[in-house]
């Protein structure tokens, strides 16, 4: 077997795993609004049972009802009417041979009081976390008292549900980690002080879990290899904590890291490496005896594989991957890694819960909408469509149709695939983005789609086609505004700079426009030894962009001394240098300026629409051409559309 030890089976207490492959929690707001594992929440766990995952844990299980909300739509274990549903969840996944443990939560500090009516949050003590900015109040010592009692009544009905076991949440900054972590409680009572009383509130849960669940009921303890915050708990202070949870009779202890404040090691950005973090669990599972499982920021196999080998961790958390493709495991297994929908770290699903969203992924239509999106129709009965369009959107429609049993004609202008997100992959560090084109390559070259590229849809060669229907997914074209001097041979747009079609070094450049695209622009060109300006209208930098994904952008900006004027719009473009308006003081600058970038935006590109519409009864539009927009919606539109096709 290729992957042989990442499918050898593993025990936690005397619980077996079929093998080692462990799906962490992951928040998804799919319950319903009591509580209960919804249809919705269950379908979604079994599409990743059945993908051959061995182990699952459920997203953070609410204990508390009073101050321990910590999404809207929440697993709940508070009480017995949540028994039923989390009994059906838990057989359901069982048909696979996959167990699954619920996770014990409570956000104490890491909160919002909108979410508790009204009511101020709670911690251990009075320390704002500095991202909720959100003042709490001290626990008293009764109610950290009553607060163990709840987490053990929700490990005895996750018990009674048939559940297999529990995971406290001690990690990311939340309850129980606050508790444990110099940084967070400052207590002066039984629950605060030294090393043991911060470590009573745990001690006390995990007992009286054991006292009414018995001896063989596993228990794991998601922990910080490394807070990441200055007073923190770090890799020593971790190693410590672990000897100390498997002398108390602990099953495993599940490393992970970062709290809110270092929130981009929890749930990393596109720049970060697969394994950045692997030392963190390496060093405490040489410490202990009980089995590690530990996050990694895994996407691939043969990288879950080679961790496992090497003796870094007992199980291997697969998270976003398999948000991103519940069959990660299975195609491993049976060495078909090419046909593994790639995650590109791009935080869309975080994103989409922050918003108090349901959990949504950039590269996977289904994921959440698993029951809607249940019975893929195969009803195309050789009939042509015409795609119009390589990029996301284009290359999802494409592959739900050819697998709907359309025959697909994709047309592409550009001599390679991807579109935008062929000129996203050239920044720094933006290599998940190159795997995400290889992957529909792949796919659509396996499904037998017809690929025409350096090839425009001229309207007399899609007449002769004669299609069924046709997507019409051509892009955007970007914006230029009046501006005098916009036309000047040193003003480019983004696209002509990163797709290498014009090549500038050791020059003054302003880049005009601060999204997502002119920030990666700017940092590719003062990664190439430019002396880069970057000027937006808006008083914020990178306004609407997660800010996560700036975290690495950023810290090139400083390395390689990145200028940033926001409130600052562009009046006139000369041989030389720019001119901008202060928009806070109506005053007018003038800059030197070698070459001038815009990224100001697009607009759809929909020169061929009304042709199409005259010759073809079926068009629909998708991706940029419809809506501008991100790698998600355009994936979501390309399968929307491709899916209810009649």
């Amino acid at each position: 077997m290729k992957y042989e030890k990442m499918f050898s089976k593993g025990k936690i207490g005397k619980l077996e795993l079929k093998n080692r492959i462990v799906m962490p929690a992951m928040g998804t707001s799919l319950a319903s609004s009591t509580g209960e594992a919804s249809s919705e929440m269950i379908r979604y766990y079994e599409e990743r049972a059945k993908g051959g995952c061995g182990l699952i844990i459920t997203e953070i299980t609410r204990i508390d009802d009073e101050y321990g909300v910590g999404t809207p739509n929440q697993l709940s274990v508070t009480e017995g009417k949540h028994i039923p549903q989390l009994e059906r969840l838990a057989k359901t996944v069982h048909k696979y041979d996959t167990k699954i443990f619920v996770q014990l939560h409570h956000p104490g500090r890491q909160n919002h009081s909108q979410l508790l009516g009204g009511k101020q949050i709670v911690a251990p003590s009075p320390v704002m976390c500095k991202v909720c900015k959100e003042e709490p109040r001290e626990l008293t010592t009764e109610e950290v008292e009553g607060l163990v009692k709840k987490f053990v009544k929700g490990a005895k009905i996750a018990q009674m549900a048939g559940i297999d076991g529990v995971e406290l949440h001690g990690a990311h900054g939340y309850l129980i980690d606050q508790f444990m972590s110099p940084y967070t409680n400052k207590r002066t009572d039984k629950y605060g002080g030294d090393f043991t009383n911060r470590m009573r509130f745990i001690t006390e849960i995990i007992l009286g879990i054991r006292q009414i669940c018995g001896p063989n009921f596993p228990i794991s303890v998601r922990i910080d290899g490394d807070e990441f915050v200055e007073g923190g708990i770090h890799l020593e202070d971790s190693v410590k904590i672990a000897q100390y949870l498997e002398s108390i009779g602990v099953d495993a202890i599940n490393v992970s890291c970062g709290i809110y404040e270092s929130g981009f090691t929890i749930i990393e950005p596109i720049a970060f490496e697969q394994a950045w973090k692997k030392d963190l669990a390496k060093t405490i599972k040489k410490a202990i005896n009980i089995p590690v499982i530990a996050v990694n920021n895994i996407k691939k196999p043969e990288v879950a594989e080679a961790l496992l080998e090497e003796g870094v961790m007992d199980f291997v958390g697969v998270a976003r991957a398999q948000l991103a493709d519940p069959q990660w495991a299975i195609k491993a297994k049976q060495h078909k890694d090419e046909d593994i929908t790639p995650c590109i770290s791009c935080l869309h699903c975080i994103e989409e819960l922050e918003k108090s969203r349901t959990v949504k992924c950039a590269v996977n239509a289904r994921l959440g909408r698993e029951l809607e999106f249940s019975n893929l129709e195969k009803n195309g009965n050789g009939r042509l469509v015409v795609v119009i369009g390589g990029g996301p959107a284009g290359m999802e429609a494409a592959r739900v149709l050819s697998m709907r049993e359309f025959k697909v004609v994709l047309f592409e202008k550009e001599p390679q695939l991807g579109g935008m997100v062929y000129l996203g992959s050239k920044p720094p560090k933006k290599d998940k983005l190159t795997d995400f084109i290889a992957y529909y390559q792949c796919q659509l070259k396996k499904l037998g789609v017809e690929v025409r590229l350096n090839t425009t849809a001229e309207i007399e060669i899609l007449k002769a086609l004669n299609p069924y229907a046709v997507f019409l997914a051509a892009g955007s074209n970007p914006i230029v505004p009046p501006v005098e001097g916009i036309n000047g041979s040193n003003v480019y747009g983004v696209s002509e700079v990163l797709a290498g079609k014009v090549h500038i070094q050791n020059e003054k450049v302003m880049v005009i426009g601060s999204g997502m695209t002119g920030c990666e622009t700017a940092e590719l060109l003062a990664v190439n030894g430019n002396k880069v300006t970057l000027i937006d209208m808006l008083p914020q930098m990178a306004s609407g962009v997660y800010p996560s994904n700036l975290y690495t952008i950023m810290k090139n900006f400083r390395e390689h001394g990145v200028q940033m004027l926001p409130s600052h719009k562009l009046s006139k473009i000369n041989e030389n240098s720019v001119e901008l308006v202060n928009l806070n003081t109506n005053q007018n600058i003038c800059l030197e300026a070698d070459k001038i970038v815009l990224s100001l935006g697009v607009t759809p590109n929909r020169e061929l629409l009304s042709l199409l519409e005259e010759h073809f009864e079926n068009v629909s539009l998708i991706g940029d051409v419809e809506k501008p927009g991100r790698i998600a919606e355009a994936v979501r539109q390309g399968y929307e559309k491709a899916f209810v096709l009649e």
